[in-house]
């Protein structure tokens, strides 16, 4: 997406600017990479402040700046605040994907079109975008019985852990972080 733009169309009315805040909250809520970010604190103990902050200055930038807005200049702004602030290089591609839904999200708040924030408001997460995405360390074997990919890596670390060959006999032992009571 080259140059997508939401055109000049002027400053946003109160209740569209609120209603882009929201979205931006929870398109950021949804957020995997920025979650982690935040959950384990790579910007320090205020990542949550500095990724709220990322959430206000994007509102601003799109409420108080003259249009257009052009989607690499979003990105920008994005990737050096998320390498300044959290000290974090989101190489994911999620940065792009975010800045395109935060483009259709204003262009829709000129348009009193709020169809978008409506839908993610309605849209239940299960669980937590973080919370799903945290399976694969090696301590935090949790015995959960679905069968995602990540499932699946952390079979294999276990099988690097214990060799069906070494079965018997042998004592396996889990490593130290994270050790359950099984």
């Amino acid at each position: 997406m080259a140059a997508s733009n939401s055109g000049g169309g002027g400053p946003l009315s109160a209740e569209a600017a609120a209603a882009l805040r929201e979205g931006v909250g929870l398109v950021f809520a949804r957020w995997t990479a920025l979650q982690m970010a935040v959950e384990n604190q790579w910007g320090g103990r205020d990542s949550r402040a500095k990724a709220d902050q990322l959430g206000a200055s994007i509102v601003s930038w799109f409420c108080h700046s003259k249009g257009p807005h052009y989607f690499e200049d979003l990105v920008d702004m994005m990737y050096d605040t998320i390498s300044e602030s959290l000290n974090s290089d989101f190489e994911d591609g999620s940065v792009e994907e975010v800045a395109e839904q935060l483009l259709i999200m204003h262009e829709e708040c000129q348009q009193s079109n709020y169809s978008s924030i409506e839908k993610l408001r309605n849209s239940h997460v299960q669980g937590n975008a973080f919370s799903q995405s945290r399976q694969i360390p090696i301590g935090d074997n949790d015995d959960s019985d679905s069968s995602d990919d990540d499932d699946d890596a952390l079979m294999m670390d276990d099988e690097a852990i214990a060799p069906e060959g070494l079965a018997d006999g042998w004592t396996v032992v889990p490593p130290r972080r994270g050790r359950g009571n099984n």
